[in-house]
C-alpha cells in the first residue's frame, strides 16, 4: 500500500509543472463574484512576484480545506461565512471574536474589500410576496435553493426556523436558478445581493424582516504565514482594503454573466481604471467611474464586448493545455488502477474466501460520491490538485478491472489448468503463461469500461484544482453559459469515444495474435 501510495505521488509528480520560485496560491468558489475576486488578488499579487488561481473550487468545504492543508494561501470570504458555517458560532461575532477563534488554525482575516454581499431571497416580479415572512401564509410556494445554502448553518435550516417556513425546497445549482425562475419551475430562489441578474430578471428581494441574515462583508481569509512568506505580495494586497464598492462589483458580475467577458479581463480592466497606476492607486475616481457592463462604458468610454462563439470557446483559451491535463489524469489513474485492480482481481478469483470481501471493497468505493470523496481526501492528503484526483480517479477505475479480471480468471476451463500442471509448470507459471493469456480479453474489456468512465469522471477534478475539460464546464455552470458547458462536455465526450475506439482497435489486434498462435 505505500508502495502504492508512493507511486500515486510520483505521477502527481508528473503532472504538476514545478516553478522556480514558490508561487502565492488564491483560491476561490465556484460561483462568478468568487471567481472575478480571485483574479484581482491573482493579478495583484503578481505585480509583485509568481502568484497562481486556483479557482472554482467548489464550496466552502473544499476551498476551506485546501486553505487549511497549505495547498491555497488566500481566498475570498464574508464575514457572516466565517462566523456561522466556518467557527459554528450560534450568533454573530465581533472581527476579533473571529480572528481570536482563527488562529488556533492557522488562519486569519483581513483586508475587508468594501462592500457586503448579503444572502437574501427573490421573487418574480409578479409573485405577490414583499417579505420573508409572508412565505409562511403561502405553502405552495414552490423555493429552489443553491445547494451550500440548504446545508449551512445561515442557510435554510436556521432561516425555515425564524420564520415558520413548511416549504419543501428543490436543490438547484446557483448558476441555473435564475433560469428556473424565469420558467416558472420555481418561485423563489436564494440569491447574493450584489448578482446582476437581479435587475436583468425584475425580480423582487424580500424583505429579511426578522433580521435573520447576518453582514456578509466581503473579506480575505488567509494562512497566518503568508505576510512573512510572501511580504511584497501581502503588502500589495493590503492596499486592495475598501477599494470595491457594491456598484463595482454589481457591475463586474454584470461583466461576467451578461456581456461574456473573461474573468481575468474583467479583473485586469478593473486594477487598470486609471492607466499606468501603482498597485495602490485603487481608490474610486472622483467623477465616480466605474465598470458599468451592459451599460457599454468602462470609465465613461464606450465599450462593446462581444461573446466568443462556441467554436472559440471549445479550441480557444487553453484548449491544448486542458485536453493534455484531462488525458494525462486518465491516463495515469487508468494505470494506477490497473497495478492495483488486476492483483486484487487475481486474488479474489484464486482465494475464493476473499472473494465477496474484495469485490465489496471496490463495489463500495464505486458508489461514494465524487464530491464528498474528493472533500474528504484534501484534509487527509494535505493538497488540492492532482494528487486526490487521480486519488479519487483511481478508486472509481478499480471495480470493472478487479471483476473482470476476477470473471476472466474464473472462466478459464479447469481442464486447461490441469493439464498446465500435468506438462510441469508451477502455479504461478501457469497463471502467467496459461490462465492470464486466456484472461486477457475480459481483462482488457475491463480496462476499457474503467477508462471510458474515467474520461467523464475527470472532469470533477477541476472542483480541486486539477484541470481538464472540466474548467470549462465548472465556468459554464456558474456563468450560466450553455456554450461554456458543451464546450467542456463535447472535447470529454470526444475523448471518451476516441478512448473506447482505441481500445476496440486493440482487441481486435489481440484477437488477431491469439488466432494466428
Amino acid at each position: 500500500m505505500l508502495r502504492f501510495a508512493m507511486l500515486v505521488l510520483a505521477c502527481a509528480g508528473i503532472l504538476s509543472s514545478a516553478h522556480a520560485g514558490e508561487p502565492l496560491r488564491v483560491g476561490s468558489k465556484r460561483f462568478t463574484e468568487s471567481y472575478i475576486l480571485g483574479e484581482i488578488l491573482t493579478q495583484t499579487a503578481a505585480r509583485t512576484g509568481p502568484a497562481e488561481h486556483k479557482q472554482g473550487l467548489g464550496n466552502t468545504a473544499i476551498v476551506l480545506g485546501a486553505l487549511r492543508s497549505g495547498a491555497i494561501d488566500v481566498y475570498p470570504e464574508y464575514l457572516g461565512t466565517i462566523d456561522l458555517e466556518i467557527l459554528k458560532n450560534p450568533q454573530p461575532t465581533s472581527l476579533d471574536a473571529m480572528r481570536a477563534a482563527l488562529r488556533p488554525l492557522g488562519l486569519g482575516v483581513a483586508v475587508p474589500l468594501g462592500f457586503s454581499n448579503g444572502y437574501a431571497l427573490a421573487v418574480r416580479g409578479d409573485v405577490d410576496l414583499r417579505r420573508l415572512s409572508d412565505l409562511s401564509a403561502q405553502p405552495d410556494i414552490k423555493i429552489g435553493l443553491s445547494h451550500e445554502f440548504l446545508g449551512r448553518a445561515d442557510g435554510w435550516p436556521g432561516l425555515a426556523r425564524r420564520y415558520g417556513l413548511a416549504q419543501q425546497p428543490r436543490g438547484l445549482d446557483h448558476g441555473i436558478a435564475y433560469e428556473a425562475l424565469a420558467q416558472r419551475q420555481v418561485d423563489a430562489i436564494d440569491i447574493y445581493s450584489t448578482d446582476a441578474k437581479i435587475r436583468q430578471y425584475g425580480l423582487r428581494v424580500l424583505d429579511d424582516d426578522k433580521q435573520y441574515f447576518p453582514r456578509y462583508d466581503a473579506v480575505l481569509l488567509y494562512r497566518l504565514d503568508l505576510p512573512q512568506r510572501f511580504p511584497q505580495a501581502w503588502r500589495a494586497i493590503e492596499w486592495l482594503e475598501g477599494s470595491i464598492k457594491a456598484d463595482d462589483m454589481i457591475a463586474m458580475n454584470a461583466a461576467a454573466e451578461l456581456d461574456g467577458q473573461s474573468f481575468a479581463a474583467i479583473a485586469k480592466t478593473w486594477l487598470g481604471r486609471v492607466d499606468g497606476s501603482p498597485v495602490h492607486a485603487f481608490n474610486r475616481p472622483s467623477n465616480g467611474a466605474a465598470i458599468h457592463a451592459s451599460g457599454g462604458r468602462v470609465d465613461g468610454k464606450a465599450v462593446h464586448p462581444t461573446r466568443d462563439g462556441l467554436l472559440t470557446k471549445t479550441f480557444g483559451n487553453g484548449f491544448a493545455s486542458l485536453a493534455r491535463q484531462h488525458l494525462l489524469l486518465v491516463v495515469f489513474a487508468v494505470l494506477l488502477g490497473c497495478l492495483a485492480g488486476i492483483p486484487l482481481g487475481i486474488v479474489a478469483a484464486l482465494v475464493p474466501r476473499l472473494r465477496q470481501a474484495v469485490l465489496a471493497v471496490a463495489g463500495v468505493l464505486q458508489t461514494v460520491p465524487s464530491l464528498a470523496l474528493l472533500a474528504i481526501l484534501i484534509p487527509l492528503l494535505g493538497r488540492i490538485g492532482t494528487v486526490p484526483a487521480l486519488v479519487a480517479l483511481c478508486a472509481y477505475a478499480l471495480l470493472p478491472i478487479v471483476r473482470n479480471t476476477c470473471t476472466g480468471l474464473l472462466q478459464v476451463p479447469v481442464g486447461l489448468r490441469t493439464a498446465a500442471l500435468a506438462l510441469g509448470l508451477t502455479r504461478r507459471q501457469s497463471l502467467l503463461q496459461v490462465e492470464l493469456p486466456l484472461a486477457a480479453p475480459t481483462i482488457l474489456a475491463g480496462i476499457k469500461t474503467a477508462a471510458v468512465m474515467s474520461v467523464g469522471t475527470a472532469t470533477i477534478a477541476a472542483f480541486i484544482g486539477a484541470g481538464g475539460f472540466g474548467e470549462r464546464i465548472t465556468t459554464g455552470l456558474a456563468l450560466n453559459d450553455n456554450d461554456m458547458l458543451l464546450a467542456g462536455a463535447i472535447p470529454a465526450a470526444l475523448l471518451a469515444l476516441l478512448t473506447q475506439a482505441a481500445f476496440e482497435v486493440g482487441e481486435r489486434v489481440l484477437a488477431r495474435r491469439r488466432y494466428s498462435d
